[in-house]
């Protein structure tokens, strides 16, 4: 242990004086070599750490696109930094960094007429980068070697965090005497610090114009969940752009940091509590004749009757492209939805003092919800049938480098009925039929500091899609006073819950906003809403007094298609394709069937509700614009709140009959609770995209039942008998 701390204490000290020496070497910019020279220091940080378990081994230098929508590949990545860096706006930069190195997808048009086997479209890079304080966004042709400057029109706000900015930002503080001379008068040794940079949102002209995080800190003494020992009140104001304190605010000095008893929660640390609780014993999924799924060329998934394109992305974590169904009576591929992901999450704190305000998170456009995606743990995070897929981004000098085991493909069975139907024996005919459901499922998991978000997607053999939000992790506690509740005269004026001694958990939202580009049987769909009404019976008319109709709407514009869930005025959506009919009349469709949600209460000129406004309903309809794709705006980081999904849906374009786009925002209202201390149980919630008369009868009616002989026999251990 002292070892390490030892060891912890060499490399603060490192890092202090590489920024020192930046800032005297050059008063103004760091230049772009010294920058990375701290960022590389923070890297090998990380490079200690165990690397991650590796089921298969890919060498990822040799890959190339087989597919218009497949990943900038290692080559590509390599190309793209090479033109661009000799390109003349980066040529005598003091600084300058990458904060987006994307594939710019080709014309939906031209991916949906490509077959495989004919050409790919020309590979084109889409780049976001700062090059001395000023943003740009770049075209990077790969074919053809131009380089091209993209006018996004005048947005306020900055693109999203580097890894790099965040591993700087929390080194920064140490620069200054005044904060290491705090930190020793709150009684925490330097060699026990951890600190987390946070967004801080935007509040005003104050905040203009510079490109700034806070930075909060913790004591890890004795523990590695340091998140629950938070030096309270203590905030840091970093300029991310010249690595500078702008200032420091500490206002919790008679706030005690709390104590690390019984904060662990590595398993190496349970020994005591392993001995009152009744075990579980082993369980999985044994595939004897192997995975009913493959993956093709790296990225094209088939698995019974879907066939999709997958890929993981720095900013939506992973996207899914392409989704169709091969229709079980004609064996026609038909298309579903065109592009599904995680356009943005917004997570506002209900804390309004001085150290906790601008906790409005948004972890895809600030923090890049791909760029926080940890490698998934085998046989925990995933079971033993998965498949793992790395996801390869570009650092912030260009470089590539890989992710590994980000995403996870699995066959799942939980013991769930596909259907099932048997015959009461007074109608003397003796039928039992059931059939097993197994589905896919798509999964990644984001660490988002101390909050972890486990993402599925769920495909269903009936042609189902459910989208699934766990959350698990550490809470973003609050240092207090108290270690009782007996002591608080209110305790609503704690903004949460007493969790443990002088540790409160502050009450919060998590909001995910999912795109979805759906293209039902073709790409000019229509949304129609489906009200259930009570209608009341004439007299005389029937012993009954009142029943439900079922009244149909198409929403013609995107106002009429802003949804505000409501328990008592029920609907169902349907995104329906006019122009294609079942063999009965009916438009085929897919409706979004919402689960447990919840929805924004804050004032909608709340400041971070501002900038949060695509949260103001649970369904909103766009017609498909491809420079219109995260909720929360192109640069998230510190807008304004002119550049989002409400701003856009504001203008009341025509939806009818056209190629739209549905948006659905799954919400999770966050009263902390004791059993959430000192890590949370994962807590989950879901909606689904069903189809509705896509299909002439059930689709699975031919799905085989299980049978003894086909499944493996799995004998225990150890006899009980």
């Amino acid at each position: 242990m002292e070892r390490r701390k030892f060891l912890r204490f060499l490399s603060i000290l490192l890092a202090t004086f590489l920024i020192f020496f930046i800032f005297n070497k050059n008063s103004d910019l760091p230049s772009s070599k010294n920058y990375h020279s701290v960022v590389n220091k923070a890297a090998v940080e990380l490079e200690l750490q165990p690397p991650p378990r590796k089921l298969t081994r890919h060498v990822h230098e040799s890959d190339v696109a087989h597919h218009p929508l497949d990943p900038l590949t290692v080559q590509e990545l390599n190309q793209v930094r090479s033109m661009i860096t000799s390109h003349v706006l980066f040529k005598g930069a003091k600084y300058y960094a990458f904060h987006s190195v994307v594939l710019e997808e080709p014309l939906k048009t031209r991916v949906i007429r490509w077959k495989e086997g004919d050409p790919l479209p020309s590979r084109k890079a889409s780049v976001i980068a700062r090059v001395d304080g000023v943003t740009h966004v770049l075209r990077v042709g790969l074919s053809s070697g131009r380089v091209e400057k993209v006018d996004v029109g005048k947005l306020s706000g900055y693109p999203t965090m580097t890894i790099e900015d965040m591993n700087t930002a929390t080194f920064t503080p140490l620069v200054s005497a005044e904060f290491n001379q705090t930190v020793k008068e709150r009684g925490v040794d330097l060699k026990d610090l951890a600190c987390l940079p946070i967004s801080l949102g935007w509040y005003g002209k104050k905040e203009e114009n510079r490109r700034l995080i806070k930075v909060q800190c913790y004591s890890m003494e004795d523990t590695a969940n340091f998140y629950m020992r938070p030096i309270e009140g203590l905030t840091v104001i970093v300029d991310m752009d010249t690595n500078q304190v702008v200032e420091i605010s500490d206002n919790g000095r008679d706030i005690p940091i709390p104590k690390a008893a019984n904060t662990e929660y590595r398993f190496s640390a349970q020994k005591k509590l392993r001995q009152k609780l009744k075990p579980i014993n082993p369980i999985s999924i044994e595939q004897s004749k192997g995975p009913s799924f493959t993956v093709e060329n790296g990225h094209m998934v088939k698995w019974a009757n879907w066939e999709f394109h997958l890929k993981p992305d720095p900013r939506a974590g992973v996207i899914i492209s392409r989704a169709m169904f091969r229709d079980p009576d004609n064996g026609e591929l038909r298309n579903v939805m065109y592009k599904g992901m995680t356009s943005e999450l917004f997570v506002p704190y209900m804390d309004p003092s001085d150290a906790w305000y601008f906790k409005t998170y948004m972890d895809a456009g600030e923090y890049g919800f791909g760029l926080e995606a940890m490698p998934l743990d085998p046989l925990n995070d995933c079971p033993r049938n998965a498949y793992y897929m790395d996801g390869v981004f570009a650092a912030g000098d260009g470089r590539p480098y890989v992710r590994s085991n980000m995403v996870c493909v699995f066959e799942s069975y939980t013991g769930d009925i596909g259907w099932r139907h048997s015959e009461s024996p007074i109608t003397g005919l003796e039928i039992r039929e059931a059939r097993p459901k197994v589905t896919l499922v798509v999964r990644m998991a984001a660490s988002v500091a101390n909050y972890d978000y486990i993402v599925d997607w769920e495909f269903q053999s009936d042609g189902l899609i459910k989208i699934k939000v766990g959350l698990s992790g550490i809470l973003m506690v609050k240092g207090t006073p108290y270690t009782n509740t007996n002591q608080v005269s209110n305790q609503e004026d704690l903004y949460g819950t007493l969790l443990s001694e002088n540790v409160i958990g502050v009450i919060h939202d998590h909001y995910i906003t999912f795109y979805l580009d759906m293209d039902v049987d073709g790409s000019d769909n229509s949304f129609v809403k489906v009200n259930l009404q009570r209608q009341q019976t004439s007299p005389g008319e029937s012993p009954r007094t009142s029943y439900l109709k079922a009244t149909r709407s198409v929403a013609k514009t995107e106002k009429e298609a802003q949804i505000k869930l409501k328990l008592y005025d029920p609907y169902e959506f349907h995104v329906v394709n006019p122009n294609k009919k079942t063999r009965l009349g009916n438009p085929v469709g897919y409706k979004v069937v919402p689960a447990g949600t919840a929805a924004i209460l804050l004032d909608h000129d709340d400041p971070p509700q501002r900038r949060g406004a695509f949260t103001n309903n649970q369904i909103w309809v766009t017609p498909y614009n491809r420079s219109e794709e995260w909720a929360g705006g192109l640069f998230a980081y510190q807008n304004q709140g002119e550049d989002n999904l409400a701003t856009w849906s504001e203008r009341d374009r025509e939806i009818e009959n056209k190629d739209i786009v549905l948006w659905y925002t799954l919400g999770f209202h966050h009263i902390p609770c004791q059993e959430d201390f000192p890590i949370m149980p994962t807590v989950s919630s879901s909606f689904s995209l069903k189809p509705v008369n896509f299909f002439e009868r059930n689709p699975i009616l031919e799905i085989p039942p299980n049978f003894e002989k086909d499944l493996p026999v799995c004998q225990p251990a150890t006899s009980t008998s």
